[in-house]
């Protein structure tokens, strides 16, 4: 019976990981345009605005929160676990905010979608990646409302032993964390390429 269980499980890990290996995909044909387009005619090299140092830092405390979140729930500690999760969701939420900024900063600067084929790659690589940061979201959010739901440490018990509660748990950590470590490499690629500018004003 636990083998037929765990069998009907093994989709939902199947999905995820297409998902992941899909983005990876998308981004790495979007990288490769990116380095075509930069060498053809009508490339003008912008700056990064700052603000986007300041959203990498938060992605990088909401992964933080979130694995704090998961050795607790494992350890039985749960309103740590909430604690943390709805951490994270804040942290999750901000970082998008932060990046909405680093839009408007760009936008006031007069650098648009179609004027400059540089800032429309800023645009769409961090804009596809605000998608899948909104997917986290609401899973990370469908976690929380499941936890506040559960504040009696025998429900909490209950919860966290159950084979496919556990599983969803960590695909949806999974899930995260490789959204986070997305935008770092995406962050890195275009901080080579563009360097901040610290003087766009909020």
């Amino acid at each position: 019976m636990s083998n037929f269980v765990t069998k009907r499980r093994e989709p939902f890990r199947f999905m995820v990981w297409l998902g992941i290996a899909s983005s990876v995909m998308i981004f790495t044909m979007l990288l490769v345009a990116y380095v075509i387009r930069r060498t053809g005619s009508g490339w003008a090299d912008i700056k990064l605005p700052a603000v986007f140092l300041v959203s990498t830092v938060v992605i990088l405390l909401s992964s933080l929160s979130l694995h704090n979140a998961i050795q607790a729930f494992r350890h039985e500690r749960f309103n740590s676990y909430r604690t943390n999760l709805a951490t994270t969701l804040v942290l999750g939420a901000l970082f998008m905010m932060l990046q909405a900024w680093g839009w408007r900063q760009m936008i006031r600067a007069g650098i648009g979608l179609e004027a400059n084929p540089a800032g429309g790659f800023i645009y769409i690589i961090s804009g596809i990646h605000l998608l899948h940061i909104l997917v986290g979201l609401i899973f990370l959010t469908i976690m929380l409302v499941e936890a506040l739901r559960r504040r009696p440490y025998i429900d909490s018990f209950v919860y966290s032993v159950n084979p496919p509660n556990r599983l969803k748990i960590r695909l949806i950590t999974l899930y995260w964390h490789f959204v986070d470590i997305l935008w770092i490499g995406l962050f890195v690629f275009l901080l080579v390429h563009h360097g901040l500018d610290l003087h766009l004003s909020l």
